[in-house]
């Protein structure tokens, strides 16, 4: 397995909303690919979403964002209110308890 780790900096006040659009779209998203974890920051770098996502291999992850793009109620409705995004390809370490 690997990951994709999604991190989103939003406009001041916007995490709430962000969520909301977010949680309205992610069922349409999930017949793609799993979605392992979701938070947003209360301390330290303020206004952030990250998610994370599980894929089998980069093949895989090519393959979804592909099938996942032409769905017209993927990704949600969440560009005005992003500011930066960095995503970030993870390999679990032999002893992770994410596999």
């Amino acid at each position: 397995m690997i990951y994709e780790m999604r991190t989103y900096t939003l406009k001041p006040g916007s995490v709430d909303t962000v969520e909301k659009l977010f949680a309205e779209s992610l069922p349409h998203r999930l017949k793609y690919s799993k979605l392992t974890a979701f938070w947003h920051t209360e301390i330290g770098p303020l206004n952030q979403i990250i998610h994370l996502w599980e894929y089998n291999d980069l093949n895989h992850r090519t393959e979804v964002r592909a099938k996942s793009m032409k769905d017209p109620n993927w990704p949600p409705k969440i560009a005005e209110y992003i500011v930066e995004m960095e995503s970030k390809i993870l390999i679990p370490a032999a002893f992770s308890p994410i596999k």
